[in-house]
């Protein structure tokens, strides 16, 4: 079972990412930042100090436009190259010379959200009148403006922005450039390691040995780096908390919802009502999987085995492609050759190398296709997760067709809803063109292990811990390793009560996510999977006016908040029905799936 991770010159070529389609040559590239540098000193002369208009506003803003599409080109190109190899050192100075590029035109450009923010209201008033597209910039600039400060602090603010994400940077390094995790050994054979490989491979093995070896190593060279990664991380924390205090929000949370445009109300209920009614269901889920692998304890390294490992096929990507082409046919022939060209037109980065970034994403740069950095590891359990980056593409794809740049983004609780639609829509395909028992149980296993165990348990668990940190910064306090380990441990241990043992290392899973360092992101896939949840539900009942719903949905973009989107796809999610409906709709998938058990083993 040997599996040889490759530095990145050695990959096959085609099945990585072409970042021609941003710039054709590292020339054209460097050629950008001259552009950039123009622009941005074209609109300083024209506007600074003159924004005493509604027209000049506008004016301005149209050509803020023009440069916020240049810098996303710009930063992505550097972000993309350093995603695909945080090893290399070409691409660390690319990024950090972007960053700081970046950084500083937004300093100079701070002038323009400044002034208008100190403009009367009847101007801001007339200026949004006067364009449709520039009135959801100005009416956000109007619900921002009370949390302002000083123009000089906010330029100065916008220049160390580079400065103020090195957190996130030492947690990337020290996660993919300077752990080495070597090999683990089990019965006298070597076996390689890595965080992709264990996050991929070894969480999945069967063979409870050499899973549970895995685990061991892999929390060892962790626990080896806790108090590198909690420094970075109090350092995010503590910066989050000056920020919420320079603005004057009454604590951190509420200062990282604002931009969500979310109610601390919405936010509590998702966290509280999954720790307290999905834990059932989530624990005799485990419980089902201690029983059918034989397992004398069932412990938190044992969660991600599956029901049926056995029957998992192998799959390649392009039949994976054309399973999920089927499966997302009812969303359009326009949806669906959006997905053929991501498959055909190299968007997506499917390799596994040395010094890749885990996990899986979408960036979308405004101007440009969508492109999705992925770890294939030719298991059908990948098709989920291709189905899921390729939500995100789609839904990104169509938003650009129909907004402008100020409009694209929507809020952070809606964002995930699209990519988790896109799951849904697979595994309702998948048992409706299968009737074997088995495959029925794998498809509904997988919803259950995968789709919602990584969004409602997973995640949801990283937001409950999350919390937790925020209470104890909001008090004056600060966070070292031994609190973040006690923290997880105590919301892992309320979880999954006495159905799962939580060995040692599995306090230390706080280090293993990204998400800490962008915000309130965590709690945002349980929200965005209660919406699709419910679509998908409309959608099997009503047909075609749930799917026409949710096509203007997804070219919406941010120009609507999130209760807006959800209200547009049919589902109310200012009332805690659509979440009480998913978490019952999760029960019944697992008892189906103990139902299914019975029925396979008579």
């Amino acid at each position: 079972m040997e599996k040889k991770i490759l530095e990145r010159k050695d990959v096959d070529v085609s099945m990585t990412w072409d970042l021609t389609a941003l710039f054709e040559s590292e020339e054209v590239f460097n050629e950008a930042f001259n552009e950039a540098e123009a622009l941005c000193q074209e609109i300083e002369k024209s506007f600074k100090g003159r924004l005493n208009t509604a027209s000049a506003i506008n004016q301005c803003l149209d050509s803020v436009r023009v440069m916020y599409q240049k810098l996303h080109f710009i930063s992505a190109y550097a972000s993309l190259n350093l995603s695909a190899d945080q090893l290399n050192s070409e691409a660390q100075a690319r990024n950090m010379k972007t960053s700081n590029f970046v950084s500083g035109l937004d300093s100079r450009l701070s002038f323009v959200r400044s002034e208008i923010i100190q403009a009367d209201e009847e101007l801001i008033d007339e200026a949004i009148v006067a364009s449709e597209d520039n009135r959801n910039y100005l009416k956000e600039v109007k619900r921002v403006k009370q949390y302002a400060l000083h123009p000089e602090v906010e330029r100065v603010l916008s220049a160390l922005a580079g400065t103020m994400n090195t957190p996130y940077t030492i947690y990337n390094r020290a996660k993919l450039a300077d752990m080495d995790f070597k090999t683990f050994s089990v019965d006298g054979h070597e076996y390689p390691l890595s965080f992709v490989l264990f996050e991929n491979e070894w969480e999945y093995e069967t063979d409870t040995d050499i899973r549970r070896a895995a685990f061991d190593a892999f929390s060892t060279k962790l626990r080896e780096y806790q108090h590198t990664i909690s420094a970075a991380y109090q350092a995010q924390v503590q910066k989050e908390k000056t920020m919420a205090n320079l603005r004057g929000f009454e604590n951190v949370i509420e200062s990282l919802l604002h931009p969500q445009n979310i109610d601390r109300e919405l936010y509590d209920r998702q966290i509280d009502l999954i720790m307290a009614h999905l834990a059932p269901h989530m624990r005799k889920y485990a419980k089902l999987l201690q029983k059918i692998h034989g397992l004398e304890e069932m412990t938190f390294a044992d969660l991600k085995l599956a029901v049926d490992p056995g029957f998992e096929p192998d799959i390649t990507i392009e039949k994976a492609g054309n399973y999920i082409k089927d499966a997302l046919s009812v969303l359009g022939e326009d949806y669906l050759e959006v997905i053929d060209r991501g498959l055909k037109e190299r968007w997506i980065d499917f390799v596994q190398n040395k010094g890749k970034s885990t996990g899986a994403f979408c960036s979308s740069p405004y101007g440009c296709h969508p492109f999705i950095l992925i770890s294939w590891t030719e298991k059908m359990r990948e098709a989920f997760v291709l189905a899921h980056e390729l939500g995100h593409a789609g839904h990104f794809y169509f938003t650009h067709q129909q907004q402008n740049i100020f409009d694209t983004r929507p809020s952070l609780y809606f964002i995930e809803a699209p990519s988790t639609m896109n799951e849904m829509l697979l595994a309702d395909y998948l048992i409706k063109t299968n009737y074997d028992l088995r495959f029925k149980r794998w498809v509904l296993s997988s919803m259950v292990s995968r789709t919602y165990y990584h969004n409602f348990v997973t995640h949801l668990l990283e937001a409950a811990y999350q919390r937790e940190v925020y209470k104890i910064i909001d008090s004056g306090g600060s966070v070292q390793a031994p609190i973040l380990n006690k923290l997880k441990r105590e919301v892992l241990e309320s979880f999954w009560g006495d159905a799962v043992t939580i060995n040692e290392g599995a306090e230390l899973t706080w280090m293993r996510q990204p998400h800490y360092y962008m915000g309130l992101y965590p709690y945002t896939y349980s929200a965005g999977l209660t919406i699709a949840t419910e679509v998908s539900k409309r959608i099997k009942q009503e047909g075609q006016p749930a799917i026409d719903d949710w096509r203007k949905v997804l070219g919406a973009g941010g120009s609507a908040d999130a209760i807006g989107l959800a209200k547009m796809a049919g589902v109310d999610i200012t009332t805690e029905k659509p979440l009480r409906d998913t978490i019952e709709y999760i029960g019944s998938l697992i008892d189906e799936i103990i139902r299914l058990t019975d029925e396979i083993e008579i």
